[in-house]
C-alpha cells in the first residue's frame, strides 16, 4: 500500500490491470455481491481453510469475497516469530510476518485447486518481496500450508502455471508452514467493500487513491475473467 505511481509497469497488470478512465467503471463494474455474514454454526463440517499472501491484503481479500463457495475471507498476518503483531509492527518489514488472507471455503462448491489457480493469476508471483510499489517481506507471495497435502497441492499448481507460461519470469512464491496467524485489526476487514459502498466524502477519509488506482482495476478484470465463478447478484 506504499504507492501507485508506477502501477501499470508490472507484468501482473498486463493480465489483471486496466487504466480506469472516466465512465469506464460503470461499463465494466459488476454490482458488488455482499459477503454473507456467516456464523460458526453455518459453516459446514467439511469446510476447509487456506492462508495465502500476495501483497496488500486489501487486494487479495477483494478478489475472493465474491467467489462461490468461499464462506469467509479474513485479512490477517502470518509467518513471523511474534504472535498477534500490530499493523504498525508488520509494516516495518522486520517481524517476518506477511499480510495474508485466510479463506474458509466449502470444497463441494469450490476446489482448493481453483483457489490457487486464481491466486497465481491475480497477483504477480514472480517478484520477490514486492507487488508493484509495495515492497518488503510483508508483501511476499506466499502460501502458508497447513499440512503436507496442501504443500504438495501448491507445488502442483505452481508447476501447472509455469508450464502454461503465464508469466515470463520464474515463480518465486514461498511455501511456508503456517505459524502465528492472527486476524488483522477490524478496520482492515472488507476494506474495498467498504470503499465501494462509501460516498465520495467518506472516501476522502479512506485510502481512496490506492483503492481506485490499484484494487479497483484488479477487481474489475477479475469479475470479467471469472464471471462464471462468482456468486449471483440480486
Amino acid at each position: 500500500m506504499q504507492g501507485y505511481e508506477t502501477m501499470m509497469k508490472t507484468p501482473e497488470l498486463l493480465l489483471i490491470g486496466a487504466v480506469v478512465v472516466a465512465g469506464a467503471v460503470a461499463v465494466f463494474a459488476r454490482p458488488r455481491v455482499e459477503a454473507k455474514a456467516v456464523v460458526a454454526a453455518e459453516i459446514p463440517k467439511d469446510a476447509k481453510t487456506m492462508v495465502i499472501g500476495g501483497g496488500c491484503f486489501w487486494c487479495v481479500e477483494a478478489i475472493y469475497e465474491e467467489l462461490k463457495g468461499v464462506l469467509l475471507v479474513e485479512s490477517g498476518y502470518a509467518g513471523g516469530a511474534k504472535p498477534n503483531p500490530t499493523y504498525a509492527e508488520v509494516c516495518t518489514g522486520t517481524t517476518g510476518h506477511a499480510e495474508v488472507v485466510k479463506l474458509t471455503y466449502d470444497p463441494k462448491e469450490v476446489s482448493a485447486e481453483d483457489l490457487l489457480r486464481i491466486f497465481f493469476t491475480t497477483h504477480n508471483p514472480t517478484t520477490l518481496n514486492r507487488q508493484g510499489n509495495d515492497v518488503g517481506t510483508q508483501y511476499r507471495s506466499v502460501v502458508f500450508y497447513e499440512d503436507e497435502a496442501q504443500k504438495a497441492l501448491a507445488k502442483k499448481i505452481i508447476a501447472e502455471v509455469t508450464a502454461e507460461k503465464i508469466w515470463k519470469d520464474p515463480i518465486v512464491t514461498s511455501l511456508e508452514p503456517l505459524k502465528n496467524y492472527s486476524r488483522a485489526e477490524d478496520y482492515h476487514q472488507d476494506y474495498f467493500a467498504k470503499y465501494e459502498r462509501a460516498s465520495e466524502i467518506e472516501r476522502m477519509g479512506m485510502n481512496g487513491g490506492y483503492c481506485a488506482a490499484i484494487i479497483q482495476p484488479k477487481v474489475i478484470k477479475f469479475r470479467q475473467k471469472y464471471a462464471d465463478k462468482l456468486r449471483k447478484t440480486g
